[in-house]
């Protein structure tokens, strides 16, 4: 194909989304006919994660479809691109172009690989909407440029999911800051739980600080800055607009913290009778605080009473103009004359033209940048627009537009609000150096917004949303064992509907558990649910499983992923070693270490001996680690160390395929050559798979004799740290006396059993050095 004749960027891009927040994205680039999709779940409102895609592309084009299945707060992917790409032409393309049965047929026959290389094939029905977003990028692009695209001559990658999250920076940061430094105290954890299961009872409790919530400003914790520092007087003319636009956010500032004060009383009264610590010391130290009234009582003397905060541009602009109330300053008055007479005209002129035309859906929108302009549909259009319009840009099924009477209307509405805002901000000089002498109770009442939105909009949103019983409270301990019962993973168990629940047990006696399981098995999710489930944990959060108890982690160490890093001239293989370093060198006894795939980046001998020395030091400490690989040789750890558990996931083969369960297993299972099932499946020669199963069966035989060895070497001990594991877990047991005593003297009769069948001789009348150690842990 064709370069496209310069244009800044060549990518057009088809965009779709569904009710329930999902998006699809489909990129052609036409200067490499390659289509990049995507498909993943909108965070947030402001479509954060749409844009950072729109952004890495800078497309040249946008396709969408009508603007009719947004989800419920969401302004949908048509006025998102209307609003902040205004830049970029927007094609509107009926939903019937979006079809994504027509998307996967084109895929496969356009891709050069087939479908299943993509990962497409298995997830169809996944990720329908990154392929109706193809279906209707290539019907435009092969229409508007006359063109076929050959078959099996185009380059797709399929990104699934959004790799990565961005958050709002607005009171959202307390949740990210939160998962990144997750409490260590556990009375604090415990108090923000208390809340959570005060939250969870009391329906009304739950429901009444949702909506009180929502009255108050999601910018309140950023005014703060503009009470924090008092600008210096600025005389420059030059710097008049920047003058102008600080004089507005001030205003802006002192508008969003009245609406804050106002909504203060409803929050007391939802939070009068709540139970728990949190909950009423909120209510303590906020709600009967007389200071913001006092605060509240000052404003209420010079802004009018019926100025809210706003977010529409043009009411944000009138609100700021007339925030004063009238009569306290003379010019200011006037200014606001001069604004209504503008403003007023300018409506005016939209009546006449409307009239004068005949074009009575001339519509006049507001945007900060350039003020007013026309907005006219294409269909009310007969032939040209008439000479009098200028600055003509077509915009979707419309032509946005102005003339010069508007320019010079626009000019003097934004002079005359700009005086508005700079006599406004003079009237306002006294209030705000009073409300910098109590910066402190505002400093509070936004830290309290922010850890009221994070635990009622974030945790117990979240857990409202899931069915009864899928999250529980986890419990705490400083020196027990994690423990986690049917864990899952919070993010993928929202997409997958048969998510597979799996558990998890490492304690001082077992600190190290070693999964193992094909490509493709699910040790990568497992490690991630682990440390998700930890960090939920820790910053005060019910987590996804049947049951948890968790040994409060003080830092979480990972080494996941295998990508060079050509910032810092490192290769796969350097970047593993430097993120392994990073851990050995900080790891402290009460971390959790989670590595994934150790040592695969470089030779196979040298790879092994790095684990396998890893895992040794890593075993001398009493820091719980969980490790994933494809090294089976790693198994015999568990032969030599009694405090190495083997986990492996299970697979069944049939036919030669692989059968994965996604269901974690105790013991290694060796599941026959599984990688060279995997490159039958990849295509690879037949002959090139013979030679390799006839080398691979010929190093297994030897590494299990030398584990059967060591098996019989070095089980006493192992049995030993069994005793122990179970001891462990019946200390930190909720059984009753009886119970545990009962399971005491079962495990003593098991286990004495098992080592007569070893031959050991048990001494039952002597006392000391005369039993071996294990009989002593029992007794």
């Amino acid at each position: 194909m064709e370069d496209d004749g310069g244009e800044r960027s060549s990518f057009v891009i088809g965009l779709i989304e569904n009710r329930a927040k999902e998006v699809g994205v489909a990129a052609f680039d036409l200067r490499s006919a390659s289509l990049h999709l995507s498909q993943y779940i909108e965070t947030s409102s402001s479509y954060q994660n749409t844009k950072t895609l729109l952004h890495f592309y800078d497309p040249m084009m946008i396709i969408v479809p009508p603007n009719k299945l947004a989800p419920e707060g969401m302004v949908g992917v048509s006025e998102l691109v209307d609003r902040f790409y205004a830049s970029v032409k927007k094609i509107v393309m009926a939903r019937g172009c979006f079809d994504d049965t027509k998307g996967a047929m084109l895929i496969k026959n356009l891709a050069v690989r087939e479908p299943s290389a993509l990962g497409l094939d298995s997830y169809y029905k996944q990720y329908y909407l990154c392929l109706a977003s193809a279906s209707a990028t290539i019907k435009w692009i092969e229409a508007e440029k006359g063109v076929i695209v050959t078959n099996h001559s185009l380059s797709v990658t399929f990104n699934g999911s959004f790799d990565h999250m961005n958050i709002d920076a607005t009171r959202t940061r307390l949740l990210r800051a939160n998962l990144l430094q997750p409490l260590k105290d556990i009375e604090t954890i415990n108090t923000r739980l208390d809340c959570l299961d005060e939250l969870m009872s009391n329906e009304q409790l739950f429901f009444g600080l949702s909506q009180v919530l929502r009255k108050f400003p999601k910018e309140t914790d950023r005014v703060l800055c503009h009470f924090c520092f008092k600008p210096k007087k600025v005389t420059n003319e030059v710097l008049v607009v920047e003058n102008t636009r600080k004089s507005q956010m001030l205003i802006s500032s002192i508008i969003l913290l009245k609406t804050a004060l106002d909504a203060l009383p409803l929050l007391s009264k939802v939070l009068k009778d709540a139970k728990s610590f949190l909950l009423a010391n909120v209510y303590k130290s906020i709600c009967e605080n007389e200071k913001y009234a006092d605060i509240r009582k000052r404003i209420g003397v010079v802004i009018d009473e019926d100025v809210l905060h706003a977010r529409v541009p043009f009411v944000a602009r009138t609100q700021q103009c007339f925030a004063v109330k009238a009569g306290i300053d003379g010019l200011l008055d006037i200014a606001r004359r001069s604004f209504c007479d503008t403003s007023e005209a300018i409506h005016n002129l939209a009546n006449k033209y409307r009239e004068e035309f005949k074009m009575p859906n001339l519509k006049l929108p507001f945007n900060s940048r350039q003020g007013f302009y026309f907005s006219i549909p294409q269909k009310d259009i007969q032939g040209q627009l008439p000479s009098k319009f200028i600055q003509v840009v077509k915009h979707g099924n419309n032509v946005h537009c102005s003339t010069l009477e508007l320019a010079s209307l626009n000019v003097r509405n934004k002079s005359a609000a700009g005086e508005c805002y700079i006599r406004t901000e003079v009237c306002l000089e006294a209030l705000v150096d009073t409300i910098r002498e109590d910066i402190s109770v505002l400093t509070l009442l936004a830290e309290v917004l922010c850890l009221l939105d994070m635990i009622v909009n974030s945790f117990s949103h979240t857990i409202s949303t899931k069915p009864v019983d899928r999250y529980i409270r986890p419990e705490f301990t400083d020196d027990g064992p994690l423990a986690i019962d049917a864990g899952r993973h919070p993010i993928l168990e929202s997409i997958h509907c048969d998510f597979v629940p799996n558990n998890i047990f490492i304690s001082e006696a077992s600190n190290m558990v070693i999964a193992m399981g094909p490509n493709m098995s699910g040790k990568s999710t497992y490690l991630q649910q682990v440390c998700l489930i930890v960090i939920l944990a820790q910053i005060g959060c019910y987590v996804p499983a049947r049951f948890a108890t968790i040994r409060v982690v003080d830092r979480i160490f990972t080494r996941m992923g295998t990508m060079d890093n050509l910032e810092s001239n490192s290769s796969t293989f350097m970047t593993e070693m430097k993120e392994t370093a990073f851990v050995m060198q900080n790891v402290s006894q009460r971390s959790l270490i989670v590595m994934d795939e150790l040592g695969r980046a470089t030779s196979s001998s040298d790879g092994l001996a790095i684990a396998w020395s890893c895992c040794e030091h890593l075993l001398s400490l009493t820091a719980y680690t969980i490790f994933a690989t494809h090294m089976e040789n790693l198994s015999e750890l568990a032969t030599i160390y009694p405090n190495v558990k083997i986990l492996r996931f299970d697979v069944d083969i049939r036919n030669s395929r692989l059968d994965f369960k996604f269901q974690l297993k105790d013991g290694p299972r060796h599941v026959a050559h599984y990688g060279l099932l995997l490159a039958e499946v990849a295509g690879l020669p037949s002959s090139v798979i013979e030679t390799a199963r006839s080398i691979t069966s010929r190093i297994t035989d030897k590494e299990v004799k030398r584990m059967d060895v060591n098996c019989l070497h070095y089980n006493q001990i192992q049995l030993a740290y069994h005793v122990s594991q179970r001891l462990i877990c019946l200390k930190y047991s909720n059984h009753d006396e009886d119970s545990i005593r009962q399971a005491l003297q079962s495990l003593k009769e098991s286990y004495i059993d098992v080592w007569g069948n070893f031959g050991i001789k048990l001494d039952q009348s002597s006392e000391g050095c005369g039993k071996t150690s294990a009989q002593r842990i029992i007794e």
